[in-house]
């Protein structure tokens, strides 16, 4: 008898019995991007198809996890998202991480830098620390760094609209400190498409800022061969509201469109490919997580073989960063998101990540205390060292769901770039809004089950308590702006006004023509021009993104 008869035998005799006597939860289980999650399953492929699409850890398509002993040879990267306040209270809380084990710098900058306004802009008026650090100068990013073994540390920025430019800052302090950019090591988000997709964080039009993108691909191509020059974001786009499935689709379409747009500046895939990074989120529904990650990994290797011919092991690969779901934290009985990051970690790691950020448990609340921070980090040590996650290179691969997920997943995201190809790619389907569209609609979607309580969440809308919170709260300090102000201002007088203007001049010169702006970028922040005042003129030349209504 074949095992398929044998699964038709078991649902008859042994299924469908209980069911009757204990009938199911849920008519249909699903998962939250709709795919059934079947009872039981049985293997599906025959030894061909197992090499062809499962295949063996760290070779093609990856499937399994881009090296061949994954965590087992070294554990991830834990880095942990700080930014706060000043450059001088961030400073400290980096210190502070990388003394309690922490690996791996993230930069999180405020609102103001990241759309390219100096810290006492009126357009800063009341932004200014809140959701990051300010870096405004080179006398920020020098006290952001200070005491940084920048050749020994790899550095995180997220930062998109003005990434190069503050890549300059990095360059530019790490050079006054006897470190060269080629020892830099490290990843600037500069994933600018998904700002017009999901976050909003854009200044100028996609024209202009593609050109900035791939500027700096071109240029850490040749002076920071160890840096990743991008960071292509699906992460944004999950909190957002997108389902697992949307994330994959849409951050896959986002970087066939860099790609392009690096090949077409005559840039060489095997060269560029093995430095493109990828950000993802890892979110509460575990094994549609682990199966995601899987299905990037395998999609990516094929788009970047057989569309963009691709050569090398190291540009097929899929490499990347996790973060858990802020979007899952919820602000009622804030421990509970302890568990929730427990196992949102644990599925980025099960999945194949080669960096990861782990929530802390009260930024559903505010930004995270030092306390908070520390435990989000400790969730990841025990995770390495005490549950031994890292010990098996594929532990999940093989798991009759893991490979059926993981293949509607691959199968479900294809048939979206396929659509977002008829639509002329990445590019043309954001600026006519059906990126967004889908994405609304799928938010839309998981707020109406929320209320009907067809999704709980635990203290949200089901077991609720009347609580008073507790925890340790970080308190911001009430100055800063105003402190921030004086250091500009002081900057400003003792500059050398002459040499500032040049280079600012040859900066927007330049930008007029198609020279790589980089080196002009970090003339500029050397001569003590601010982020401000460097984006005031590109505004002035490129205009400012208007998004669909």
């Amino acid at each position: 008898m074949s095992i398929k008869d044998e699964k038709q035998r078991w649902e008859s005799e042994s299924l469908e019995p209980l069911r009757k006597k204990f009938p199911e939860r849920k008519e249909e289980f699903t998962t939250p991007s709709g795919i059934p999650m079947p009872p039981a399953l049985i293997p599906d492929a025959d030894e061909e198809d197992f090499l062809v699409n499962i295949g063996f850890p760290g070779e093609f398509p990856y499937t399994r996890g881009p090296q061949a002993n994954m965590h087992r040879g070294r554990l991830w990267t834990m880095r942990q998202y700080a930014g706060f306040s000043s450059p001088e209270k961030t400073n400290q809380r980096f210190h502070y991480l990388l003394k309690n084990g922490q690996s791996g710098l993230s930069v999180a900058f405020d609102l103001p830098t990241q759309i390219g306004y100096d810290a006492d802009s009126p357009q800063a008026l009341g932004e200014v620390g809140k959701v990051g650090v300010p870096i405004s100068s080179i006398e920020d990013m020098r006290a952001l760094l200070k005491g940084i073994p920048l050749d020994k540390v790899s550095t995180s920025m997220t930062i998109n609209a003005p990434a190069a430019i503050m890549l300059a800052f990095y360059i530019a302090v790490a050079k006054e400190n006897g470190v060269e950019p080629h020892q830099l090591r490290g990843t600037v988000q500069n994933d600018i498409l998904k700002e017009y997709i999901a976050r909003g964080t854009y200044i100028f039009p996609p024209g202009p800022s593609m050109r900035l993108t791939t500027d700096l691909i071109s240029y850490c191509q040749t002076e920071l061969p160890k840096w990743n020059s991008i960071s292509i974001s699906g992460y944004h786009i999950r909190e957002a509201g997108s389902t697992a499935v949307q994330e994959v689709a849409f951050t896959l379409a986002n970087g066939i469109a860099y790609v392009q747009a690096a090949l077409d500046t005559g840039l060489d895939i095997d060269e560029i490919g093995p430095r493109l990074s990828f950000f993802f989120n890892a979110h509460n529904h575990f094994l549609e997580e682990v199966a995601k990650f899987r299905a990037a990994r395998r999609m990516w290797a094929h788009i970047m073989r057989d569309r963009f011919a691709a050569k090398s092991d190291k540009a097929l690969k899929l490499r990347f960063h996790a973060q858990t779901a802020g979007s899952a934290l919820t602000a009622q009985q804030p421990e509970n998101n302890l568990s929730r990051v427990t196992v949102q970690a644990m599925a980025a790691i099960l999945g194949g990540a080669s960096s990861l950020h782990t929530n802390s448990m009260d930024e559903a609340l505010w930004l995270p205390s030092q306390k908070a921070a520390r435990l989000a980090l400790r969730t990841q040590q025990i995770l390495a060292h005490e549950t031994k996650l890292g010990d098996s290179v594929d532990a999940l691969g093989g798991s009759y769901l893991i490979e059926y997920l993981t293949d509607e997943i691959e199968q479900r995201a294809q048939n979206y770039l396929d659509q977002i190809e008829k639509r002329g790619g990445a590019l043309s389907a954001i600026e006519e809004g059906y990126i967004q569209s889908e994405i609304q609609n799928s938010a839309y979607a998981f707020q109406q089950a929320l209320e009907a309580q067809e999704e709980i969440v635990v203290g949200l809308n089901k077991h609720q308590i009347e609580e008073e919170i507790t925890i340790d709260r970080l308190e911001m300090d009430k100055k800063l702006e105003q402190v921030q102000n004086q250091k500009l201002t002081k900057l400003r007088q003792q500059r050398d006004e002459t040499q500032a203007s040049s280079a600012l001049d040859a900066m927007y010169l330049a930008a007029q023509g198609d020279q790589n702006l980089m080196p002009y970028f970090i003339d500029c922040v050397e001569k003590q021009v601010t982020l401000g005042e460097i984006c005031s003129r590109l505004r002035n030349l490129w205009g400012e993104y208007q998004p669909v209504n």
